[in-house]
């Protein structure tokens, strides 16, 4: 039987599941062709919660929802993570938002990145694989997709390589070219690329005088920063900008833009930037060209469970304020920023429930547990962020564990469509079938090729930004870097637990050390990386202290984490 890996991931990958439950890639998928990651070959060896329980003692589920029915009615804050991306995980916010709780608007992720393209383009589109094949050059930009993105690796054989990122990825080991940007210095690298290609004169002037908005002060706002500041704020020369540019002249070129880029206070302007230099080269409409981000896979479709309701910034939660606090398929300890004030008002919280499929630093704070139904174990729909199709995920397994989202609601009293109806809902609301198999109708083969999405319908360039760092800031302490590691998703599966840290510092493997961030301290046993930069060092994101230093602190636009806006400082050794 076929079904659709659930996980927050832009692959969404089509799965053959045996008798025995095994799973394994569905090879003719016209994207996933029969390759799955360490996560789902692995999936039934990960333990998972089985039983509810209450102050640590089992009980029923029966009685998890009677504890839950008890609790409502005060003031409730409605949590959801991202460890499962079915359609079918937003009917709890139906539930919560007619009982009066407060939900979260922003992200943890993407968030400031998509406000950004948003502005410039006025629609984040799907971008799929196929559409690199089609490329000449590649440029992956604060994105390793060996981790993040494994089925566009493919399309790269034969292209031309660059990659623009402060940490020496595998890919960018094999690419032509490796431009290890300083860390905030993207945006003004993004700057120096437009303003030395239009002293080359590389723009495409018929495209900007057809179907932008803007250049004229977009390049003067460019051509007003000095040379040496974008030099300085990049960690780029000029040198490696001049062989970019040679590299991609009079080439089709795609970018891949990664998380990275945008985990900063003007974290939608690094966007823009990028979107901008592109614009300006005409990389837009046009076969084997663009820029890929993480797209709005919900584009085009009916959202039968969006609703009105009080919400608060998902980064600047204060779970304190709360009677109830209800967090489902999320491990905010750990994952959302500033752990010490995350565990602080979980502290202060009168109750807290958690449901979730694993035991993690959150289920641990709780004071009920319900146990989920795993992606096999419930019927749901997936509309992947990295390509066009559509996943569907029947139920494959009868079983007692746990309860689905949908069952949840339904016995807590929310009157509900059957889940067939809010499934055909959402899919007829935008599919069409394609080669046997369907696909979301607003999906463009070419990007952008006959309009934007914004007022207008043109590309708006950016004009103005602001960056409250000092230039003193800027050469003291360690940019504190957050990557994804490639045997877990964030705080699931397999996670590694050292602080990566440059050679150049001396110290040794497994040994001790202390950071601050000027107001947290924390302590970390480090390990020597040679791929870093001397003024970086690096947490992957299931470490259990990842979040001890980030900021407590939004983007300017997207209500987004801004994980890598800080510098520490080593205290001890």
């Amino acid at each position: 039987m076929l079904t659709t890996c659930a996980l927050d991931c832009f692959d969404g990958c089509s799965i053959e599941v045996d008798e025995n439950l095994k799973l394994k890639g569905e090879k003719k998928h016209p994207i996933t062709q029969g390759f799955l990651c360490h996560h789902m070959t692995n999936f039934h060896k990960f333990p998972r919660i089985e039983k509810a329980t209450l102050h640590g003692k089992e009980i029923s589920i029966d009685e998890a929802i009677k504890t839950v029915k008890d609790k409502l009615g005060k003031k409730t804050l409605f949590y959801k993570g991202s460890g499962n991306l079915g359609v079918m995980q937003g009917v709890t916010k139906l539930f919560f938002a007619q009982n009066g709780a407060d939900l979260t608007q922003g992200s943890l992720c993407q968030g400031a990145g998509e406000a950004g393209i948003e502005e410039g383009r006025g629609a984040c589109l799907s971008w799929s694989p196929k559409r690199v094949e089609q490329s000449d050059v590649v440029i992956i930009w604060g994105q390793n997709p060996s981790v993040t993105n494994s089925h566009v690796l493919p399309a790269l054989k034969g292209k031309t390589v660059i990659v623009i990122d402060p940490y020496t990825t595998d890919i960018a080991k094999k690419a032509d070219l490796h431009v290890k940007v300083k860390p905030r210095g993207d945006i003004y690298l993004a700057m120096q690329l437009s303003r030395m290609a239009y002293m080359a004169q590389m723009e495409d002037e018929e495209f900007i005088e057809n179907r932008c908005e803007n250049f004229d002060y977009f390049i003067d706002f460019v051509n007003a920063k000095p040379i040496v500041m974008l030099e300085n704020r990049s960690g780029v020369c000029s040198l490696d900008v001049d062989k970019i540019l040679s590299m991609i002249k009079g080439k089709k070129v795609s970018f891949l833009v990664g998380l990275g880029v945008q985990k900063y206070s003007f974290g939608h302007s690094v966007l823009r930037a990028i979107d901008s230099f592109a614009a300006m080269l005409g990389l837009f409409g046009k076969e084997g060209c663009g820029v890929s981000y993480i797209a709005n896979s919900a584009f085009g479709f009916k959202s039968p469970f969006s609703v009105k309701a009080n919400k608060v910034v998902l980064p600047l939660v204060d779970f304190g304020n709360y009677d109830l606090v209800f967090i489902q398929g999320g491990n905010p300890v750990t994952q959302s920023p500033c752990t010490p004030k995350v565990k602080e008002g979980l502290e202060k919280a009168k109750f807290v429930v958690y449901f979730g499929l694993h035991v993690n630093e959150t289920s641990k704070m709780a004071d009920l547990i319900i146990p989920a139904k795993t992606f096999l174990e419930k019927q749901d729909m997936k509309l992947s962020y990295g390509h066009e199709y559509i996943g569907f995920m029947p139920k494959i397994v009868e079983n007692d564990i746990g309860i689905s989202e949908y069952d949840l609601c339904s016995q807590l009293g929310c009157e509900l469509k059957s889940e067939q109806e809010y499934i055909d809902e959402i899919f007829e609301s935008n599919s069409v079938e394609k080669n046997g198999r369907y696909i979301s109708k607003t999906y463009e083969d070419i990007p952008y090729e006959k309009e934007f999405y914004t007022d207008s319908g043109k590309f708006e360039f950016f004009d103005d930004f602001y960056d409250d760092f000092k230039e003193e800031d800027l050469n003291e302490g360690f940019y504190l870097l957050h990557a994804k590691y490639n045997k877990s998703l964030n705080s699931q599966f397999t996670t590694e637990q050292f602080l990566h840290v440059p050679v150049c510092l001396g110290l040794k493997d497994n040994q001790t050390i202390k950071l601050t961030n000027g107001t947290y301290e924390c302590e970390y046993v480090v390990k020597n990386d040679e791929n870093l930069r001397d003024d970086c060092m690096l947490l992957y994101s299931g470490h259990k202290d990842a979040n001890m230093l980030t900021p407590y602190a939004k983007s300017d636009e997207g209500d987004a984490a801004i994980y890598q806006e800080m510098k520490c400082q080593i205290v001890s050794s």
